[in-house]
């Protein structure tokens, strides 16, 4: 099998838009072409999505959630480019998907970009405080906070969670498919979520 070269998967994210694990899994599947994996996206409708995620949102909808036992209650504002995918019962139906992983994940922010400077560098800085007497070169120590770092946006940002109803998937990965199902780009704005006896 052709040898799958980060130059190849680099020049796929340039043309398509996507993620390297996309364009790995899309590379594999053509067998090293190019030409090939690109079409793959297409057809999946992921090339598409990307490009679609340039575009305005300034419409879109509230989806609730309130969990079975009274006590957890989620809003989340999901914005679309037209009414008309707003009002779809289907697009109500993956706001309210969203709003029922909140619920169960306890995200803090949307992603990695809403969070403030300040907490990522108190991250930053308890990590180095755990490997100070690691004896690791700094390089090492960079990388191993790299790790970490991705860790905490995975444990704190809502698109790097693993889907609640889906594991497999990232709720990114999970919007990505609705962006490409309905045409439109898909934009998660924000988010509040309520327990009881819980601190604001």
């Amino acid at each position: 099998m052709p040898e799958i070269t980060m130059e190849k998967i680099k020049r796929i994210r340039e043309r398509t838009g996507l993620g390297v694990m996309d364009c790995k899994t899309a590379l594999i599947e053509a067998e090293g072409s190019e030409e090939k994996a690109i079409e793959i996206l297409r057809k999946k409708g992921l090339a598409t999505a990307a490009k679609k995620a340039l575009r305005k949102t300034e419409e879109g909808f509230v989806g609730s959630y309130i969990h079975s036992n009274g006590k957890i209650g989620v809003i989340v504002e999901i914005n679309t480019e037209t009414d008309f995918v707003s009002r779809n019962t289907e697009f109500r139906e993956f706001a309210k998907n969203i709003a029922m992983h909140i619920a169960a994940f306890d995200p803090r922010y949307v992603s990695p970009d809403n969070i403030p400077e300040e907490v990522i560098e108190k991250e930053k800085e308890i990590y180095r405080e755990q490997l100070k007497d690691s004896g690791k070169p700094e390089k090492i120590i960079e990388r191993i906070i790299e790790g970490k770092l991705k860790k905490f946006y995975e444990e704190v940002c809502l698109l790097e969670q693993p889907y609640v109803k889906n594991p497999e998937l990232k709720v990114k990965q999970y919007l990505t498919e609705q962006i490409a199902k309905f045409g439109e780009n898909i934009v998660i704005r924000k988010f509040s979520r309520i327990a009881v006896g819980e601190e604001p």
